[in-house]
């Protein structure tokens, strides 16, 4: 937490963030309120705003409540800007200073009179806009595509074992636990059916499998072809799998790849952490777990 020196303000302007438009409200050093609009999330408007308010009253603090997300633009406008600083009001500071101010509904317009009055009166409960923030912002961001590869990924992998289990059970059971392994998407996607499977022989899927997992090939193959084996009818729909096999094994593949590259970036981001320390040696959190505790609950 950062002391804000109240005196070098001349205005305090309380935002309250949304998607496609904030709520904004200016008070003077006095209280007076000399703004409390709606504003609209562009770059033009927000720089339009503050630089008439601060050549009206001069130099501003300005104080969002999420400087993350939807509140990232606002607060990147004002720090580009001379005579403006930024500052935010944690989420649970907010509600609870909100719970000593008359009146019980949420609004917008509240919300920011209620950002902008706790600035002017109350710096010590604000935070400064830090190098660590700025990480949680992209952690956020990360973490969330992040999100949609994992939904993206079990979709995937629940399609390709719904299809295996249609076409041979057996094969299913085997290979179902197994989509992890690169060597197992590999040969779905050289030989997507049974009989494809069959037709290579044990020689050349053992290797296939071993270019990627060497340790496993060998049990795994002798497990496949038990699996083959016990099944010798072709079941309708067989044929569509050698088209859809291949497609779905690929895309798994690829979603795989792309969560490692996310992973890498959001390590390195946690590693710069401030808090890192603290979080990765409680037991059970990894890097996935530290960076949602960052962006969640720190930011």
């Amino acid at each position: 937490m950062t002391a804000f020196n109240l005196d070098q303000y001349a205005l305090f302007i309380g935002l309250d963030v949304g998607k496609s438009e904030h709520h904004a409200t200016a008070l003077t050093a006095d209280g007076k309120k000399v703004y409390d609009k709606a504003l609209p999330n562009s770059e033009p408007k927000l720089v339009q705003l503050l630089t008439k308010l601060v050549d009206q009253h001069g130099p501003a603090l300005l104080v969002v409540d999420q400087p993350a997300t939807i509140g990232a633009l606002p607060v990147a406008v004002a720090q580009s800007l001379d005579d403006v600083e930024v500052a935010y009001l944690p989420g649970l500071t907010m509600r609870r200073v909100a719970d000593l101010h008359a009146g019980s509904a949420k609004t917008d317009a509240r919300d920011a009179y209620i950002i902008a009055e706790t600035a002017r009166t109350m710096p010590a409960t604000l935070r400064a806009i830090a190098v660590s923030d700025e990480q949680i912002a992209e952690l956020a961001v990360l973490a969330g595509f992040d999100d949609d590869l994992l939904s993206q990924t079990t979709a995937t992998r629940n399609r390709l074992r719904g299809l295996l289990t249609q076409i041979d059970p057996g094969l299913e059971r085997v290979v179902g636990p197994k989509l992890e392994h690169a060597g197992v998407l590999d040969a779905l996607t050289r030989w997507p059916t049974p009989q494809a499977l069959k037709t290579a022989g044990r020689g050349h899927v053992r290797k296939r499998i071993a270019k990627h997992n060497p340790r496993l090939a060998a049990k795994l193959t002798d497990e496949l072809f038990a699996a083959l084996d016990a099944q010798t009818v072709v079941v309708p729909g067989t044929s569509a799998a050698t088209t859809i096999v291949p497609m779905l094994a690929s895309q798994l593949a690829e979603l795989y790849t792309q969560r490692a590259a996310v992973l890498s970036q959001v390590e390195a981001l946690v590693d710069a952490h401030p808090l890192s320390p603290v979080l990765t040696s409680t037991p059970g959190v990894g890097v996935r777990t530290a960076a949602r505790l960052l962006t969640e609950v720190v930011g």
